[in-house]
C-alpha cells in the first residue's frame, strides 16, 4: 500500500492543476498576511492577522481540496486507471484510503509551504505568530475536506462533472447556507434564529471549523453572548468528547459512503 500512496502523491504533484493551485494559494496566503502585518502589527487576542489567516484558509483551501481531490478520483475512472488497479489485490477500502492519504499529505505540504514562506517574509515586519490550536485547526480542516472531496469524486461521472459538483458543494457550504440563514433571520424570532444558527454550525463543516477555532483559542467573545451556553458546553470535558466524536464522524462518514458507493458500482 505504501507504494500506491507514493505513486498517488507523485501523480498529484505532477498534475498541472495542482501546480497552479499551489502557486495561487501560496501567493494569496502570503500576500494577505503581509498586507495585514504591515497595516497592523500582531497583538494579543484575535487580531486582523489572525482573522486574515483564518478567512484565507477557510475560503481557499476547501475550494482547492474539493476540486483537485474530486477530479483526481474521477480521472482514475475516466482514464481506466481504476480498472487497472482492480487487477491488483487491493480492496475498495484500501483504494479510498490511499487516495485520502495522498491528498492529505500533498495539501499538508502546500499549507506548510505557504506558512513557512509567510514566516520568512514576516520576519522582516516584526514576525508572525502561530499558536498550537491553529496547527490542529489546519489538520482538522485537511482531514474533513479531503474526505469530502473523495466522496464527491466517487459520485462524479467524469472530471468535468467532478469539477461542477465540487464548485457546487463549495458554494453551498461557503456562501449559500449563510445567505439562507440571513434571509430566514428576517422573518423568524430571535430564539428560533439562534437554534437555526446552532444547527448550521453542526451541519456545515466550514462553520464547525470556524466555531471550534474560536472556542479552543479562547476567542469565543467574537461569537457574542447568544452562544455562551454552547461555548461553555464544548469547553468542558464532556463537550470535548462530543466535539472529537462529531469531528471524527465528519471525517470518516464521507470515506465510508465513498467506499460503499464504489463497491456498488
Amino acid at each position: 500500500m505504501i507504494k500506491f500512496i507514493q505513486l498517488e502523491m507523485k501523480q498529484l504533484i505532477r498534475s498541472k492543476w495542482l501546480q497552479i493551485v499551489t502557486i495561487l494559494f501560496v501567493v494569496t496566503f502570503t500576500s494577505v498576511l503581509m498586507i495585514q502585518q504591515i497595516a497592523m502589527p500582531d497583538a494579543e487576542g484575535f487580531t486582523r492577522q489572525s482573522a486574515a489567516m483564518l478567512n484565507v484558509l477557510l475560503f481557499l483551501l476547501p475550494l482547492f481540496i474539493l476540486t483537485i481531490g474530486s477530479m483526481s478520483l474521477a480521472a482514475d475512472r475516466e482514464s481506466g486507471w481504476l480498472n487497472l488497479l482492480k487487477t491488483y489485490p487491493m480492496s475498495n477500502g484500501k483504494y479510498i484510503f490511499t487516495k485520502w492519504i495522498g491528498l492529505f499529505n500533498v495539501f499538508l505540504f502546500i499549507t506548510l509551504l505557504a506558512i513557512t514562506l509567510s514566516y520568512m517574509m514576516g520576519s522582516f515586519f516584526g514576525g508572525i505568530s502561530l499558536n498550537g490550536p491553529f496547527i490542529v485547526f489546519i489538520l482538522i480542516l485537511l482531514l474533513l475536506f479531503t474526505s469530502l472531496s473523495i466522496f464527491v469524486g466517487v459520485i462524479a461521472k467524469n472530471r468535468l462533472h467532478a469539477l461542477a459538483l465540487a464548485l457546487g458543494v463549495w458554494s453551498i457550504i461557503t456562501l449559500i447556507l449563510s445567505y439562507v440563514l440571513m434571509a430566514v433571520g428576517t422573518i423568524i424570532s430571535e430564539n428560533l434564529l439562534k437554534t437555526f444558527i446552532s444547527l448550521s454550525i453542526h451541519i456545515n463543516p466550514l462553520e464547525w471549523l470556524r466555531f471550534s477555532y474560536f472556542v479552543f483559542t479562547d476567542q469565543s467573545a467574537v461569537l457574542g453572548p447568544a452562544f455562551y451556553e454552547l461555548v461553555k458546553f464544548y469547553d468542558s470535558t464532556v463537550g470535548l468528547f462530543y466535539y472529537s466524536l462529531f469531528t471524527a464522524l465528519w471525517g470518516v462518514s464521507p470515506l465510508l459512503l465513498a467506499t460503499y458507493l464504489l463497491k456498488r458500482r
